[in-house]
């Protein structure tokens, strides 16, 4: 039988604030204490979204490519280049979207495929004081500069560092979660004609660039595959969960056939 696991981000949900600062590094060392010490079965095949794509590749930097892993599902995961390609936090999709609410803009509230019981935890682990306190530690003090931090271990020279190993990687459509969230802020009367134009811009690049950051994935193993999730923006997991679940099997099948 095969088994799942679910971990909280040290000041998420069930954990404490930890008292080191969340860096990248301290992310992916602390991941690394928790398969050491917690009661589960290795190899593991790790599922990462988004900025875990920096976590997931700190954590090979950490530990190496041993048996520990068997593979990777990597869901619109940032990486180490994205920030020199694509700016998820250009400030002027940020004054656009003021005072928008994140997930009814970008379509997620209405198009997720949770069960309301499902969406409802969701939005109330969003909530609390100590979700927001370790989303700003995160997102504000150590989002921006996790990236050079791991381009500087120099990663891209080694590759594939994960030899033959599967990695499945999903990518999105950018432009639909910004498009909403530039309608949404429009209709707010926010940003001037400038900045609209310049988002129009940034939209109307953001697939092609989004894409060539996926691809750029392809190289952390001889044995990785691409597919694009196209009725999703970022969330993938949240909009269209069962491309995650088809490539938990995928690195299920390569591996038990290698």
């Amino acid at each position: 039988s095969l088994r799942s696991y679910t971990y909280d981000r040290s000041g998420y949900r069930n954990s404490e604030l930890s008292p080191l600062e969340p860096t990248a590094e301290n992310i992916a060392l602390e991941l690394s204490l928790l398969i050491k010490n917690a009661p589960i079965e290795n190899p593991l095949i790790l599922v990462g979204h988004s900025w875990a794509g920096v976590l997931i590749s700190e954590f090979i930097a950490l530990t190496g490519n041993g048996p520990h892993i068997a593979g990777l599902v990597l869901v619109d995961a940032n990486h180490e280049t994205a920030p020199l390609v694509l700016d998820v936090n250009d400030p002027n999709l940020l004054a656009i979207a003021e005072g928008v609410d994140f997930y009814s803009g970008n379509g997620v509230a209405a198009e997720h495929k949770l069960t309301q019981e499902e969406w409802d935890a969701f939005q109330s682990d969003e909530s609390t004081e100590k979700y927001k306190l370790a989303a700003h530690k995160e997102d504000e003090e150590q989002y921006a500069p996790s990236f050079e931090t791991l381009r500087k271990k120099e990663l891209s020279k080694k590759q594939p560092i994960l030899g033959d190993k599967p990695v499945f990687v999903i990518g999105s459509l950018r432009s639909r979660d910004w498009t909403g969230l530039y309608n949404a802020g429009v209709e707010r009367g926010n940003g001037t004609e400038e900045q609209r134009s310049l988002v129009r811009e940034l939209i109307r690049t953001a697939d092609d660039k989004s894409e060539s950051l996926m691809k750029e994935w392809l190289k952390i193993s001889t044995r990785s595959t691409l597919v694009f999730a196209r009725e999703s923006g970022h969330f993938i997991q949240l909009t269209q969960p069962d491309f995650v679940v088809d490539g938990v099997k995928w690195v299920l099948d390569q591996s038990q056939t290698s």
